[in-house]
Parts: structure tokens; C-alpha cells; sequence
């Protein structure tokens, strides 16, 4: 072999040195797209925390613990030296009224509890012995006198801005709106309780005396049209108990008299014949104090040991009612000696002899904060018409300012995926129902037939969904030929592109009439489909063979279309003959009345359809790939070993090309869980909790959409709807989580194959 040139080495450590630095480069080129890649993995996981986070930080201060914090408040004035028998705050929380034995209305302002003003309700010497305000934030108290005989004036605040907005002050004022006068309605005095109720129309004041003696006085109103002063027609009446009775209330419609007795009993007297009475066993205690809820249906009944209890009215299956008690509240030690309401929320606070006080929420069932007052049993007590401040007057004349932290009292387990006993329902249940034209609504809040109505909607679109997807996939993967699957495929694809509000828009407007009106023929496709397609198909394995030549080996679904065309319309002129056969010529009207089955417009069929059509694509899709992507190796051992096509899909494809499929199902169930636009506008988006195929629901994704809007910043409500989205969050992360574990094990299952 002759020897090496000069000229060829140098080609050759030419060619080398280009070739290592190939090598070089392609290595530093790994190494970037090595380390781009991963730093996009840890940037999608840092994405994915973030939003987590900023979900959680939102979302805490549902379940963060009311707080207090208390000031002592310095004394410039000697407003203290008579009994008060009744106090309150203004909103701001600048102004206090005090109404003292003496029938004197004093107005302190909290800077320096000094008197800013000073009126007298009474021209008469007659002492004050009780004096209790409205809940309906009218400003309006009642007091009852020594000689049996009450009042009404209203307390109102202005604010001042003529020293400019930083030296704004508060101006109270005090009116008479049906007459300065008192009249009397315990004849011989002695009254021991008052409760009242106001209205538009009516005007209702009940007292109770020492003798058990109750006189109730129903005012009918008469508003002069030119005037527009306000005249009342008293009519008196009066109870003959038989019992002690030791505390009283109102509902605020006039409809019911409460009357509580030391034997632990509460009666429920009709106010308008005064004749049919219940009475209800609300404690083993002595009832000590009563008081209505905001909004004047539920009752609260204090007893001596501490326990309060919420009853209200409840309608029987012969539309009458009952007092049903419904929860009860504990944090008190001794006997409770005030109860008062919030004036905007379903909470309230109560005070026990021993000075102890505790705050409570009704609707989450649950004793917020318990507290024990520094100097005992107060004299007075006063809450803030916004619950977030509290103005005590201890027995030793002094006084203190309680700042109170309890944005989010309606918040609890129970309250979001428990069932709830709301006022004016029969029982408990699970309710959304976040807002209405009162003020006095009481929020439901849970989560429950959210989390329901997603699982239902994702149900029945994966039922539509996974037999036509999977099956599709197999198909044209394994049985279609080459040229028909470069149409298929890419067509079915370019449906995922379809925006899903247009879907969401064909499905409520046109989809929903339309199986409104044609039920019984889109359900004979269920029957008539599936068995026309079988007898289609037992006739083509059974024709000649010059008639199956004519057909393309792979193309033999093409001959499906017109059969599938001919099968719908036969299903739809269908409609008439079978609801007259068999439904008596309308089957809407015959679920109802023979199955009990609703029939709602917008429906589950409805979404599970137009979401099943927007997730098939996806799982298609991934699916068809995953069976493609088998080795043919395989295939062709499988046959050349003896199986049949339908074996070898069944036994070889499908577990090898299972972990793909898997994810493809669980990006589909993905999808479906989290769809906004179609079940927004294809269903009624109720919040009910029925399995039911032809009624709506209402889920996590579609609530969001159209709650968030509405609710006000940093408000339960819109706190709680970062909650359904931490719910969907997590639930998504479990899921997928899940399903990457199964995929691994089954790849790991299949990969020797």
C-alpha cells in the first residue's frame, strides 16, 4: 500500500477537524435545547404554582378567626349617672344614643363619650322601665313606662360637610313619626318585655306584664295624600296565656307572636285570629331572652344555661305551619340576658349574666369568637349597624370601644358542602344562591351542587364522546386505508379549532328546540342507529364478491354515509306514530306524568351532546395517534401467527397503544371538566343536584363566569368563587395526577409487547 501524500493527510485532518467540530457543536447545541427545555419545564411548574398560590391567598381569609381588639374609652361628661335601657351606634361609628330611667335621649360622641345633644321623649315625670330598637335599620325604638304606657320615636344621623370633607361631623336627629305622645297599653303598668314590628302598612307592638298578662296593639296605617302625615287605627288585643311567660317577640310581617316560658317552651301564636297555638319544647332551660334574626323569620331563644336556639316556621304537607327548631349555638356559660342581631348579616351577638359574650353566625351554624367582658355584666351594650364595632357600658360607668374582625362569618365546612336548613325551605339542603333584591337575603353558598353539576356534565359528554372517539380512532388507525385516512383525520381535527361559543350559541338556540320538539325521534337514534348499522353490516359480509370488487379495500365506510342519512330520517318521520303508539302523543307529558321525569329546555342531553362534539377532535385525535404509532411489526406477527385483524387489534394494539389512549381520555375528561361557554349557554344553569338527563345543572367553571362580575372585591362571595376555583384546581392536578401514575404502570405493563 503506497504511502500517504502530504496533500491527502491534510484533506484527511481536514475532514477531521470538520467533523469534530460537528460533533461539538451538535454537543453544545444538545446541551442548549437540553437546558431550554428544562428551564420550560421549571417555568410551567412555577406558572402552576403561582397560580396556586395566588388561589390560596385569596382564598385564606374565609377561614381566618375573628378577632377583637378593645379600647377604654375616657369619660368627659356625667351622662352615667342614671340606668341606660337602651344604646346604639351610628354607621360611622362616631355617635352613640343612650336613653336612660329618666326618658332622656342623649346623643355621645365616642371621641370623648361627651353629650353633643340632649332630648327629652317624655313631658310627663314617668320613668323609663325598657326600650328596645327595630332590626331593619329604620332607626325606630320603642319605650315602654312605669304607668304602662309606650312610645315610638325614630333616631336618624346626617353628615356635615360644611367645614369641609377631613372636618365632616355627624349630626343626629331625633322625630316623632306617629306622635310624641304616649299612649297606654298596659293598663296598671308592670310591663316586664316589649317587643314591635313595623311596616308600610302596619304597625305592631306587643307587651308583655309581670302577671303574665299579654296586649298586643295592631295599628293599621292611613297616609294623608297631601300631608303625608301618618295617622294610626289602634286596635287592641289582649292574650289570656295561662303560663309565665319571660321573653317575647315579633315576626316582621305581624303574622306570628313568639312567647317563651321558664319551662324552656316557645309558643307560636297566630297574630291575626290570636286562637291557634304551638307550642314547641326549645330548651330544658328557662327561655331568658328573645329576638329576631335579620329579616324577622327566625327566631333566637336565649335560656339560663347559655344555649341559644334558632327556630322559625315551617310549611307542612298541608300548607300550614310549624315552629321546627332548627340549630342551636353554645359559648355561654349562665343565662343570656341579650341577644343582639346583626343589622346586614344572618349573625348575631349574645351576652350571659356572668358577663361572658360570644358571636355567632346562623347559616354556618357555627360560634365565631367567645370573649370574656373585663368588668363583668355590662349595663348597656351596642353593635355597630356594619357588626364591626361594639360599644359596652360597664357597671362601674365606664365604658369601652371593642373593634371586631369578622369579615367572613357565613363561612364554614358545613355551610359550603354540608346541607343547610335555610329560613322558608322545608328541610335542609343544597343550595347556591348567592344574591336577591333584599337585603335582608340570606346567602347559600354551597359548593356542593357545583362540584355535582360539573361531574354530571362531564359524565354524559364523556358518555357520548368515548364510544364514537375511541371507536373512530381504532378504525382509522388500523382498518382505513392510507388515502381515506388523510382526509379523515385532518377534518376531525380542524373541529377542535371550532370556537366552543359557537357551539355553546348552536346548541342553546338551535340544538334545544329542536330536541324540544322531536324527543322521541333523537332517542329512536339509540335504537334504530345502532340496530341499522348491524343488519347494514350483516348484508355486506353476505354480498357477492363482484359487488364488494367495486369498492376500494379500506373505503367501505364511505358506504356507511347515505345508510347513516337514511336511518335519521326514518328515525325522525318516526316522531308522530311513536308518541301516538306508545306515549300517548307526546313524550314529554308522558315522562312527567308516568316516570316523574321534568323536562327542561336546556338539559344535560343537551350539554353532554354539544361538549361530547367538542372533546371528540381532542381524543381522537391523540388516541389515533397512539394506535398508529404501534409497530406494524407487531400487527404482522400477530396475523402471520393465525389471528384475525379483530384479535389483533383487541389483543396487540389496543394494550400497546393503551397509555396513549389513556391520555387521551383524561385530556378529554380535562376539557369537559373545565368547558365554560357550552354549559353556560346550553343549559339553565341551575344549581340542582339531579341525575336526571333532560334537566340542567349549574357547574364550578360556568358559576365563575357569571358570578365573578358581579361580586364586590374581597367580599364571601367573591372569595368563595376563588374557592370553586381552587376546588377545580385541585381537582383537575388529583385527576391528572392520577392518570400519569395509570399511563406509567400501563407502559411499563405493555412495553415488552
Amino acid at each position: 500500500m503506497a504511502p500517504m501524500n502530504s496533500a491527502a493527510k491534510h484533506g484527511a485532518r481536514a475532514i477531521a477537524a470538520r467533523s469534530d467540530n460537528f460533533h461539538r457543536w451538535r454537543s453544545r447545541k444538545d446541551i442548549i435545547a437540553k437546558r431550554i427545555i428544562g428551564l420550560g419545564g421549571l417555568l410551567v411548574i412555577a406558572a402552576v404554582l403561582l397560580i396556586l398560590f395566588y388561589l390560596l391567598f385569596v382564598v385564606s381569609p374565609l377561614f381566618q378567626p375573628a378577632s377583637l381588639n378593645q379600647t377604654s374609652l375616657d369619660s368627659k361628661g356625667d351622662w352615667d349617672k342614671n340606668v341606660t335601657v337602651f344604646l346604639s351606634i351610628e354607621e360611622q361609628q362616631k355617635v352613640a344614643l343612650k336613653v336612660d330611667r329618666s326618658g332622656r335621649a342623649e346623643f355621645l360622641g365616642l371621641d370623648g363619650l361627651e353629650v353633643i345633644e340632649s332630648i327629652n321623649l317624655v313631658e310627663d315625670d314617668h320613668a323609663v322601665v325598657l326600650a328596645t330598637g327595630d332590626q331593619a335599620n329604620k332607626g325606630l325604638v320603642a319605650v315602654a313606662y312605669d304607668d304602662g304606657q309606650v312610645s315610638l320615636f325614630k333616631h336618624d344621623y346626617e353628615t356635615d360637610f360644611s367645614r369641609g370633607v377631613e372636618k365632616k361631623s355627624i349630626v343626629p336627629t331625633v322625630s316623632f313619626p306617629y306622635g310624641r305622645e304616649s299612649y297606654e297599653l298596659m293598663p296598671g303598668g308592670g310591663i316586664s318585655d316589649l317587643a314591635f314590628s313595623d311596616s308600610e302598612s302596619a304597625l305592631v307592638i306587643a307587651a308583655v306584664a309581670k302577671d303574665g298578662r299579654v296586649r298586643i296593639d295592631w295599628s293599621t296605617k292611613q297616609e294623608n295624600f297631601l300631608s303625608g302625615e301618618v295617622t294610626l287605627d289602634r286596635t287592641i288585643k289582649s292574650l289570656d296565656t295561662g303560663f309565665e311567660v319571660s321573653a317575647i317577640g315579633i315576626s316582621d310581617d305581624h303574622r306570628w307572636l313568639y312567647l317563651g316560658d321558664p319551662l324552656g317552651r316557645v309558643h307560636f301564636i297566630r297574630l291575626s285570629d290570636m286562637e291557634e297555638i304551638q307550642t314547641v319544647q326549645a330548651s330544658d332551660s328557662a327561655i331568658s331572652e328573645m329576638s329576631m334574626l335579620l329579616g324577622g323569620i327566625s327566631l333566637l331563644a336565649g335560656d339560663d344555661s347559655g344555649v341559644i336556639t334558632q327556630l322559625f316556621p315551617v310549611r307542612n304537607e298541608d300548607n300550614s305551619f310549624r315552629l321546627e327548631v332548627i340549630r342551636r349555638f353554645e359559648g355561654l356559660h349562665a343565662s343570656v340576658v341579650d341577644i343582639i342581631p346583626e343589622q346586614r348579616r344572618k349573625g348575631f351577638l349574645a351576652v350571659d349574666r356572668e358577663g361572658n359574650m360570644a358571636i355567632y353566625h346562623s347559616t354556618a351554624g357555627q360560634t365565631i369568637l367567645e370573649h370574656e367582658l373585663d368588668h363583668g355584666r355590662p349595663s348597656a351594650l351596642a353593635l355597630a349597624p356594619r357588626a364591626s364595632g361594639l360599644l359596652v357600658l360597664n357597671p362601674d360607668g365606664g365604658a369601652d370601644f371593642i373593634d371586631i374582625d369578622n369579615e367572613h362569618p357565613e363561612t364554614s365546612f358545613s355551610s359550603l358542602w354540608s346541607k343547610v336548613w335555610y329560613e322558608n325551605y322545608s328541610g335542609p339542603e343544597y343550595i347556591w344562591q348567592s344574591s336577591a333584591s333584599s337585603n335582608e337575603f340570606e346567602p347559600k353558598f354551597s359548593l356542593t351542587p357545583l362540584v355535582f353539576g360539573t361531574l354530571k356534565a362531564a359524565l354524559y359528554a364523556m358518555l357520548f364522546a368515548l364510544p364514537l372517539a375511541l371507536m373512530g380512532a381504532a378504525f382509522t388507525a388500523y382498518f382505513m386505508s392510507a388515502s381515506l385516512r388523510r382526509m379523515v383525520k385532518p377534518t376531525i381535527e380542524i373541529m377542535a379549532a371550532l370556537p366552543t361559543v359557537i357551539l355553546g350559541f348552536l346548541a342553546g338556540l338551535w340544538f334545544a328546540p329542536y330536541l324540544e320538539e322531536n324527543l322521541a325521534g333523537i332517542l329512536s337514534l339509540l335504537l334504530v342507529l345502532p340496530a341499522g348499522l348491524l343488519l347494514f353490516a350483516w348484508f355486506w359480509t353476505r354480498a357477492p364478491w363482484r359487488i364488494k370488487s367495486f369498492v376500494r379495500e379500506g373505503w367501505a365506510p364511505v358506504l356507511l354515509l347515505p345508510v347513516l342519512v337514511f336511518l335519521g330520517w326514518v328515525s325522525l318521520e318516526l316522531v308522530g306514530p311513536l308518541q301516538n303508539l306508545f306515549f300517548e302523543g307526546d313524550l314529554r307529558t308522558w315522562l312527567s306524568r308516568e316516570a316523574g321525569i321534568s323536562y327542561d329546555q336546556r338539559n344535560a342531553m343537551v350539554v353532554g351532546c354539544a361538549m361530547g362534539f367538542a372533546v371528540i377532535p381532542t381524543i381522537f385525535s391523540i388516541a389515533e395517534d397512539a394506535i398508529y404509532g404501534v409497530p406494524k411489526t407487531l400487527s404482522d406477527g400477530s396475523l402471520a401467527l393465525g389471528a384475525t385483524p379483530w384479535q389483533t387489534l383487541v389483543r396487540v394494539i389496543l394494550p400497546t397503544a393503551s397509555p396513549g389512549m389513556f391520555s387521551a381520555v383524561m385530556i378529554g375528561l380535562g376539557r369537559a371538566v373545565g368547558e365554560t361557554m357550552i354549559v353556560l349557554m346550553a343549559t339553565g344553569n341551575t344549581p340542582i343536584m339531579d341525575w336526571n338527563l333532560f334537566e340542567g345543572m349549574r357547574t364550578l367553571a360556568a358559576n365563575i363566569a357569571v358570578e365573578m362580575p358581579e361580586s364586590a372585591l374581597n367580599s364571601s362571595h367573591y372569595r368563595i368563587l376563588f374557592l370553586a376555583a381552587l376546588v377545580l384546581f385541585l381537582f383537575t392536578f388529583v385527576v391528572n395526577t392520577g392518570a400519569e401514575l395509570i399511563r406509567q404502570r400501563l407502559r411499563e405493563k405493555y412495553s415488552s409487547l
